[in-house]
């Protein structure tokens, strides 16, 4: 027996991207668009109403933002991951919106291929972002202990810090061993000694902390 389609929720005010993204949608058997809307304030009641799995948002949209949207959605709809879908490549919108509580941060114009990759992870509990962002996102200056606010995680060492900054902007162990011309082996050593410091079990904790401690800027 087949598995039950993700459900979806989209909201743009622009009608041409809108139906974009639901041609997108609507051509994979696993995910069912469940609903449309053009303005933050009917997306806000759509995914009150109909409880989607996740919810495709853009930013700007009149009446409510979807920076608004998501924060409601919070509490209003707490089982509906919100995914951002915008043109903005602006890291401070990233850094907003997850400190809202997104679960996905895509740009339009990668829409086509990061699109559904995005939908189906962050369906499955993850934190997906466009890599484009991600990309800009990190800082290309090196990580030292005393960029950190006094008394918090100062025992984690310039490389530990190194890897989860990587690893919060999207980078594969793989990728990271590779820029740092050390093993996949000592990658995740490094990394699972840091999370193991901080207490953390998840991405998306990471991504938080590493947010909050101003490593991923413009």
């Amino acid at each position: 027996m087949s598995s039950p389609s993700l459900r979806v929720l989209l909201a743009d005010d622009h009608p041409v991207v809108l139906a974009g993204m639901k041609a997108l949608v609507s051509a994979d058997a696993g995910l069912e668009v469940i609903g449309e809307a053009r303005d933050g304030h009917t997306a806000l009641r759509l995914a009150t109403e109909l409880r989607p799995d996740i919810a495709v948002i853009d930013i700007s949209m009149p009446g409510l933002n979807g920076i608004h949207v998501a924060e409601m959605l919070r509490t209003a709809c707490p089982d509906c991951k919100v995914l951002i879908l915008t043109v903005h490549e602006d890291s401070s919108y990233l850094r907003q919106l997850l400190e809202v509580g997104v679960s996905g941060y895509v740009l339009k114009r990668s829409a086509s291929e990061e699109l559904i990759r995005a939908i189906i992870a962050v369906a499955a509990g993850g934190l997906y972002l466009d890599p484009a962002i991600a990309g800009k996102a990190v800082t290309n200056r090196p990580a030292r202990p005393a960029d950190l606010p006094p008394g918090e995680a100062v025992d984690l060492s310039a490389r530990e810090i190194e890897v989860l900054r990587l690893t919060a902007s999207g980078h594969s162990n793989k990728s990271m061993a590779t820029e740092l011309n050390i093993s996949v082996k000592t990658v995740e050593t490094y990394k699972a000694r840091a999370m193991e410091k901080l207490g953390f079990k998840t991405r998306v904790e990471l991504v938080r902390y590493v947010l909050g401690r101003g490593w991923l800027d413009s």
